[in-house]
Order: C-alpha cells, then sequence, then structure tokens
C-alpha cells in the first residue's frame, strides 16, 4: 500500500525544517515549535489539515513582524519540499490579509517556484477581484514560468482541493486575457494549465470555450494538443462541436458487434475482459474509441465513468478488439456489490452496452 501524502510531514521533516529556521533566525525555539506540530491532534490531521498546523505553529513560535517573517519563509522556501512546502504560501493566506498588499504579491511571488501558491492567491481575489486580477495579468508576462504558471492556475474557476470562484463560473471574462497571453508559452507546464483554466470554464460555458478553441486552432494548429486537453471534459461528453474539431465525426457507418464481457460475475477486486468486433461499413475514417463504466452506487443510482480506448484511423472491414479493466477498490472510486453496466462508445456514441454484476 503507498504511503499516505500526509506522511510527507514526518519527524524527520519537521526536524529539518526546524534546523533551517534556526539558521535563519537564532532566537528560533526549535524544541517548542516541533511540540507545538506534534501535539494530540496531530494523528487525526489529513495533508491539508497538517499544512495548515504548521502554518499555525510557525505564526506561534515566529515573533518577527510579519515582513520580516515573509523574508524568513522565501529564505527557507527551496529546501522546503514542492509539496510538503505548500504551508509557506498557506501562511500568507491566512495570516496575510489584512497585511500590506505589496508584501503579499512579494510574497506569493518569491515563494511559488518552490512551493505553487495557486490555492492561496484565491482568497486576494475574493477580497479584491479587480486588483488581483491585474496582478495575475502582469504575472502572465513574467520571465519566470512558475509565476506564469500561477497567473493562470490560480484563478481557474474550479480548481481541484481549492475553493471555488463562483463569480469567474458566472463570468470568466477577466481570466481571458491571461489565457491569452499564456496560449502559446514556451513551456509545456504553463500550457496545460491554460488547458485546466479552460476545461473549467467549459462545464459552465461550453460555447464560448468551444468558439475560443476554433479561433486559436485557425490562427496556430501547433495548439492541437493543448486545445484538446482543454476539451477533453467535452471529449468525454460526446459534445458534437468538440469531437468534430479533432475530425471525429458521425459514425453511423461503425457497428459495434458481438460485445461480451469475462467473466459476467466479477469479484470485487478483480478484474473483467471485455472483447468486441468494431465494423466499419464505409470509407476509412478517423475514430475516438471509449468504454464507460455505469458504476453502481451506494444509494442505488448508477454514476457513468468514460474511460479512452484508442483514437486511429479505421478502414473499411472488420476489428477484433479487447481490453482488460480493474474493479480494485480505490480512494477515489469505491465499488459496491449489483449490477452495472458497460458501454462502448464510437465518437462519443453509444453503439452497444450489457450488464454485468460485481460480487
Amino acid at each position: 500500500m503507498p504511503e499516505l501524502l500526509k506522511n510527507l510531514y514526518s519527524e524527520d521533516y519537521i526536524s529539518n525544517l526546524s534546523q533551517k529556521i534556526k539558521e535563519q533566525y537564532p532566537d528560533f525555539e526549535e524544541n517548542d515549535f516541533k511540540a507545538s506540530v506534534f501535539s494530540d491532534q496531530w494523528d487525526e490531521l489529513e495533508l491539508k489539515g497538517r499544512m495548515h498546523h504548521i502554518s499555525d505553529a510557525l505564526y506561534k513560535h515566529i515573533h518577527l513582524s510579519y515582513e520580516e517573517t515573509i523574508e524568513l519563509l522565501i529564505a527557507i522556501g527551496p529546501d522546503s519540499g514542492r509539496l510538503e512546502g505548500l504551508f509557506l504560501p498557506d501562511f500568507v493566506e491566512k495570516f496575510g490579509l489584512e497585511e500590506k498588499w505589496e508584501v503579499n504579491m512579494y510574497a506569493l511571488e518569491k515563494i511559488t517556484p518552490s512551493a505553487s501558491a495557486e490555492f492561496a492567491v484565491r482568497p486576494f481575489i475574493l477580497k479584491d477581484t479587480g486588483q488581483m486580477m491585474e496582478q495575475m495579468l502582469t504575472w502572465s508576462k513574467s520571465g519566470d514560468l512558475d509565476v506564469r504558471r500561477l497567473s493562470s492556475e490560480g484563478c481557474r474557476p474550479r480548481l481541484p482541493w481549492g475553493m471555488a470562484l463562483k463569480d469567474f463560473q458566472k463570468d470568466p471574462a477577466l481570466i481571458w486575457p491571461i489565457l491569452e497571453n499564456l496560449k502559446d508559452d514556451e513551456e509545456e507546464y504553463v500550457r496545460r494549465s491554460v488547458a485546466n483554466n479552460l476545461n473549467d470554464i467549459s462545464k459552465d460555458h461550453p460555447d464560448l470555450v468551444l468558439d475560443l478553441a476554433e479561433r486559436w486552432l485557425k490562427e496556430n494548429g501547433e495548439r492541437k494538443r493543448m486545445v484538446k486537453h482543454a476539451l477533453r471534459t467535452l471529449l468525454k461528453k460526446g459534445n458534437t462541436r468538440a469531437l468534430m474539431l479533432f475530425g471525429f465525426g458521425d459514425p453511423t457507418h461503425i457497428l459495434i458487434n458481438q460485445l461480451e464481457i469475462n467473466p459476467r460475475k466479477i469479484k470485487i477486486g478483480g478484474e473483467g475482459e471485455f472483447q468486441f468486433e468494431l465494423e466499419n461499413q464505409g470509407e476509412e475514417c478517423l475514430l475516438r474509441l471509449e468504454f464507460a463504466v455505469d458504476y453502481l452506487k451506494k444509494n442505488g443510482s448508477h454514476s457513468r465513468k468514460v474511460f479512452q480506448l484508442s483514437e486511429k484511423s479505421y478502414s473499411n472491414g472488420s476489428f477484433e478488439l479487447q481490453k482488460r479493466h480493474s474493479f480494485k477498490q480505490l480512494s477515489t472510486r469505491v465499488h459496491y456489490p449489483g449490477t452495472h453496466r458497460l458501454a462502448i462508445l464510437v465518437n462519443g456514441k453509444e453503439k452497444a452496452g450489457l450488464e454485468f454484476e460485481l460480487e
């Protein structure tokens, strides 16, 4: 079983962190800080809870001005770890909202190359949307790739693990200039953030994102990979406009025959193998093949999850395909015994399906 992420904050890590702080701040009481971190509640805290808890302990045991504390945190940032160091921007988020705006912007810009400040900028967006988005637009032109990525990732309307930006879900107008600046960024890391932001927006404004995608592709075909990642949710939903952008047309002439799954009764934790025949009754064409599983939920309803099989051209004729699929319990997906359903999708259209049992 993989190590739990919360255990990244080990005793060794906290001890090393204490030493790094002591080097910058000789009056730091290391033992008091460590005792505060490993309080009675520590074992019950998950990753984000431990991150917040470390921020609180730093605030309690660093007896410097806010500006001096920020300089200390920036100094230890490179040795704090990309994921573990998230308590650094968290400190700014928790204790900086009432401090000088310029100091906070300086802090977030300098900390984000060590530990991304994508979560920490969001309370500042809520506090003063106009001013913060002007700052994000400035950051989108930065010479530092992590700062440029922050300008996009931080304003995603539906950032996972982050607070939702409901105003941007209603109207993403302030986001567009930032994405325009970054759409051809030299770093894929940054372009992927642009795609993630657009994917978020597409969940509320699909036509706006499709209009933008069509324009971007018309201007420069080399944006295809980034745009395709941006439209991934629409593609999985079988959106016709999104599919047509990448050459996936009407699959009327495609048949799916002889769909089977073995065994028909699958034990939770095991695997099932399904196979089928794809028959192309027309000319050679590009096909996006997916399979969907309608998972039985605890309340008796079903929830569909779509998985990609392939994207390739198929000539006229018949083709045998097969795939194995695991039903192991996951932290992100709990399986329940009962009737499930498997479906085969071609260019977003369901072409065949069958029921099977988990037990």
